[in-house]
C-alpha cells in the first residue's frame, strides 16, 4: 500500500463568488499533486486565486467544485496535519513568544515538560531563545514571522502551507528568513506549499514551481527546479538560475498583461 502521509492532492478545484450575473469565477479546475516532503511553490498574477487555493487546502475556505486531499484524507476543515503561516503577523498579542509557540501544544493538553522541551527546541531553531519572554509588540517583523513559523512547526504538521510569509519583509530580512526556512525544511522534511510573487524566491526555495494563469486561475505550467541543494542566495547569479527565471517570467508575462 502506498504511503500517502504528507501528500497533498488538488483535484479539479474551482471556486466562484457571488450569484447569477454577478458570479465571479476565481479558480477553474485546478489539479496538481504535491508529493510527500516536496517543496512546491505557487506563483501567478495578483488576483489569480493563489491564496484562495491555499485556504481551501487548509480547510479555511470551501471549494465550489472539486476537492483537496491531505495525506489521503479529504480536507473538510482545518486539522493538525496542516500548519498555516500567513503573510500578516497572526500572533496572539497577549501571549509571550514562548506561549505563542506552545499554544497549539497546550490545546492538545500535552504534558508541560514535553511541551516546554518542544518549545525550547523551536526557540533555538529560529534563534529566539533570548526573546522567549517578550511579547509580539516588542519584536521586529522578521522576528514575529519566525515565531509564526516556529508555532506552525511545533505542532508537527505533515504539511506546511505558507501564504507569502515573507512578502512584507525588507530584502535583508527576507533573505535571512529564506535561509532559515530552507535549513528547517531540510532537517524536518515537511511537505510545503508556498505562495509568492517573487520569482527569485520561488526558484531559491522550490523543488518545482506551479505557474497559474490570470483569473480564473488555472495551472499554466509546472516547472521542475533541478538546482542541487543546499542553495544560497548567490545562486541567483548563476546561468541555470537566470534561465529558469526567464522561463517563469515568460509564462507569466502574457498573464500579467491580460490581467491589466
Amino acid at each position: 500500500m502506498t504511503n500517502t502521509r504528507g501528500s497533498l492532492s488538488i483535484q479539479n478545484v474551482s471556486l466562484s463568488y457571488g450569484k447569477a450575473e454577478k458570479r465571479v469565477l476565481a479558480l477553474d479546475g485546478i489539479s496538481f499533486e504535491v508529493r510527500s516532503n516536496q517543496f512546491t511553490v505557487i506563483v501567478g498574477p495578483s488576483g489569480c486565486g493563489k491564496s484562495s487555493l491555499l485556504y481551501i487546502a487548509a480547510g479555511l475556505l470551501e471549494a465550489s467544485a472539486g476537492g483537496v486531499t491531505a495525506s489521503g484524507r479529504l480536507v473538510e476543515a482545518p486539522g493538525a496535519d496542516r500548519g498555516m503561516v500567513f503573510q500578516s503577523y497572526t500572533l496572539f498579542p497577549w501571549l509571550t513568544v514562548r506561549d505563542n509557540i506552545g499554544y497549539g501544544l497546550r490545546r492538545k493538553s500535552m504534558p508541560a515538560a514535553e511541551r516546554e522541551a518542544i518549545v525550547a527546541r523551536y526557540l533555538d531553531e529560529v534563534g529566539l531563545t533570548a526573546f522567549a519572554g517578550h511579547y509580539p509588540k516588542q519584536l521586529s517583523g522578521g522576528m514575529m514571522q519566525r515565531v509564526a513559523i516556529a508555532r506552525a512547526l511545533a505542532n508537527d504538521p505533515d504539511i506546511l502551507l505558507m501564504d507569502e510569509p515573507f512578502g512584507a519583509l525588507d530584502s535583508q530580512t527576507r533573505h535571512s528568513m529564506q535561509k532559515l526556512l530552507l535549513r528547517v525544511w531540510e532537517q524536518s522534511q515537511k511537505t510545503v506549499a508556498f505562495v509568492t510573487h517573487d520569482i527569485d524566491e520561488a526558484i531559491l526555495l522550490g523543488d518545482r514551481v506551479i505557474v497559474m494563469t490570470a483569473r480564473p486561475g488555472k495551472v499554466k505550467a509546472d516547472i521542475e527546479i533541478n538546482i542541487p541543494r543546499p542553495r544560497a542566495p548567490e545562486i541567483e547569479l548563476e546561468s541555470e538560475f537566470i534561465s529558469l527565471k526567464r522561463r517563469i517570467l515568460n509564462e507569466l508575462r502574457g498573464e500579467i498583461d491580460e490581467d491589466h
